[in-house]
């Protein structure tokens, strides 16, 4: 079992947020990578729901804001509803999944922890007018 530091990071590399989840196996597919993310940041929120949400994805009926999302109404979150909005994050180039100094192409792709326990996330934002 491993320790894996999630990562949150500007495209230029600037490290936003990050938390660490001990007790991963040594092998693991992205995609489920991907999904324990979003359960832990959802679980977090669950514990103390509010209208500010700092997450992977946007949740439904939410605004984006310069640090996360903001709710109409304080609300537990579906982790497997955002768990799914990431995949499909993932597979129109929302984001981008680096591990060590890898990019990660495929959510199928099985990673080995015990190498490069760091997992960086980079938000992609669209260019306006392109």
């Amino acid at each position: 079992m491993t320790t894996v530091t999630f990562r949150d990071e500007t495209a230029t590399g600037r490290a936003l947020e990050e938390f660490s989840l001990p007790g991963l196996p040594e092998r693991i597919s992205a995609r489920e990578l991907v999904r324990l993310r979003v359960r832990e940041e959802v679980a977090r929120h669950n514990a103390a729901p509010s209208h500010h949400f700092r997450g992977l994805v946007k949740p439904t009926d939410a605004e984006t804001e310069l640090n996360g999302y903001r709710m109409r109404t304080a609300r537990r979150l579906d982790w497997e509803r955002q768990a799914d909005a990431a995949e499909a994050a993932f597979a129109r180039n929302g984001f981008l999944l680096l591990v060590g100094d890898r990019q990660i192409e495929d959510l199928d792709e099985e990673i080995a922890l015990t190498t490069d326990p760091v997992v960086s996330f980079v938000k992609l934002v669209p260019l306006v007018g392109g």
